[in-house]
């Protein structure tokens, strides 16, 4: 019995949503909502942040995540600049439309104050590779033949879904601190690496009544106490609405003076898209790309008056 790549990347996917409800109780308490009004959960992206330095055994930056989607069927769709943020991002398509985009974004770490550089490449270099070399080659053997046998897919879809965690040592709090004045995605990564940053409903195939569109759902989410970001990015009509709710905070380790302590830290918000139409190729087709100052507006949603 053989499982094929379109099968393992949506048991994969299926994997670290539920690990995500498990750490973001309002993307839980959306798909409650969503199931009781008699519609489904669609997520249009994933977002991924990462270090463009040396990160040990490690890729670096994007590659650290390319180099799988590569063995899922992903392939590239569009490359971004965020030159304030010194951030850069590509994102991802799948064959399937209604497979999530994955919207992969570096810290160009390099671009830092000196003294930030070196702390943070000094918390990353001894960086482990987290997957098990039999995971490297069966996804060699997915990408060449684009099919597993069923229990070596179940070993993959395992191993890659602990992959998105943060990979290296325990920060230093002082770093984590010092940093964020300078970079709050860097303290993110810093603390979080590899973990989801966000999941992203797809309005559009929500198929709710009450909620026809991004507005109406967002009202309705904080109709019901869930703190939601204060505006919405992108006009009513155009071909990208955006917003999100806030982010939950975690108890995140941290290296102190005397050991290993625990600190409040923002971990992940849910974000909610609605796309609209755009022609290509003469055809009406739902656009699938993503806006630049849309996307900078919602980096800042792990920034909090605390932290």
């Amino acid at each position: 019995m053989k499982v094929t790549a379109k099968e393992i990347t949506k048991k994969l996917f299926d994997s670290l949503w539920e690990q995500y409800i498990q750490r973001v109780s309002y993307a839980q308490n959306y798909a409650d909502l969503v199931h009781e009004k008699g519609g489904k959960v669609v997520n249009d992206h994933i977002a991924i942040r990462t270090f463009n330095t040396h990160t040990g055994e490690q890729p670096e930056g994007i590659r650290a995540i390319k180099h799988i989607l590569n063995c899922l069927e992903y392939t590239p769709a569009s490359n971004y600049e965020f030159t304030k943020k010194k951030l850069k991002a590509v994102h991802f398509e799948h064959p399937d439309p209604m497979f999530p985009k994955i919207f992969v974004s570096q810290l160009e770490v390099d671009l830092l104050p000196n003294w930030a550089q070196n702390a943070i490449k000094e918390t990353v270099q001894d960086t482990p590779y987290i997957l098990s070399d039999r995971s490297i080659e069966l996804l060699g053997l997915l990408k060449e033949e684009g099919e597993l046998p069923r229990v070596a897919g179940e070993v993959l879809v395992a191993d890659l879904a602990q992959y998105f965690r943060r990979p290296w040592k325990t920060p230093r709090k002082d770093d984590v601190l010092k940093i964020n004045d300078v970079s709050q995605y860097a303290a993110w990564v810093l603390l979080h690496g590899n973990s989801i940053n966000h999941f992203t409903a797809y309005i559009n195939y929500q198929g709710v009544s009450d909620w026809p569109d991004l507005a109406s759902t967002c009202a309705g989410l904080a109709g019901v106490g869930i703190p939601m970001k204060e505006t919405v990015e992108g006009v009513k009509g155009s071909k990208l609405q955006q917003s999100a709710t806030q982010a939950v905070k975690e108890e995140v380790e941290v290296k102190g003076d005397d050991g290993i302590e625990k600190i409040s830290w923002t971990y992940a918000y849910y974000e909610l898209a609605e796309r609209g139409y755009i022609e290509e190729n003469g055809k009406k087709k739902l656009f699938s790309g993503f806006l630049g100052e849309q996307a900078r507006h919602l980096f800042d949603m792990t920034k909090t008056r605390e932290n």
